[in-house]
């Protein structure tokens, strides 16, 4: 007798799990059917139904890392499900490069680009830490008293903003971002640094 209710369960999930795994998508092109071998069963675990924080480490930003295929569905099931994603292409050095920007409530929180596999991940997500416990919104002073040998020009649309390698890692940086009333090219002093704010946590395959 008491394999009839836990039957019902199942089939309960399964039905709730056909209903929630089309793409969401208004165009005819971009229609996903259904199919019970390519659903991404982990989402549908108990443990999954609430979203939990993911942290940027050596290996990649939570299940994201270089072995991640560039695929809506890897990502996502590395991200946990924690985001919408939406895909994206751009030229670089001649090259067209894929990407694919994690949004939350519209904002875009996580940009992962590369080629076949992912190959970089930009985090703005204050949500997300780092291996050593840095978040968005830090001081510079948190983590070093000095930019010498630790720091360079970030470059890019802002050639004020300054990149650090995370202490101790090979695949982590920090981007600080802050008022800076000098000329273009010239780092900051440590003093002017020291208030500037964690803007951007980069993983660099």
């Amino acid at each position: 007798m008491k394999a009839l209710p836990t039957s019902l369960l199942v089939a309960a999930a399964l039905l709730s799990g056909c209903a929630s795994s089309g793409s969401g998508s208004s165009s005819d092109s971009d229609v996903s059917w259904y199919n019970p071998l390519s659903y991404h069963w982990s989402s549908a675990l108990p443990w999954n139904w609430f979203g939990s924080s993911l942290t940027a480490t050596e290996q990649g930003v939570g299940g994201v890392g270089g072995a991640t295929a560039m695929s809506e569905s890897a990502i996502s099931d590395g991200l946990k499900g924690n985001y919408k994603l939406r895909q994206g292409m751009r030229s670089e050095n001649g090259d067209v490069i894929a990407f694919w920007q994690a949004l939350d409530d519209g904002k875009v929180k996580l940009q992962i680009s590369g080629r076949s596999s992912v190959e970089r991940i930009e985090v703005t997500d204050s949500d997300i830490a780092a291996q050593d416990g840095s978040k968005i919104g830090d001081a510079f002073s948190d983590t070093f008293s000095k930019a010498f040998n630790n720091c360079k020009l970030a470059g890019g649309v802002s050639n004020h903003d300054v990149q650090c390698r995370a202490p101790g890692s090979q695949h982590l940086s920090y981007v600080y971002s802050g008022d800076w009333h000098g000329p273009d090219g010239l780092m900051p002093s440590d003093d002017v640094l020291k208030s500037w704010k964690l803007s951007k946590i980069i993983w660099q395959r």
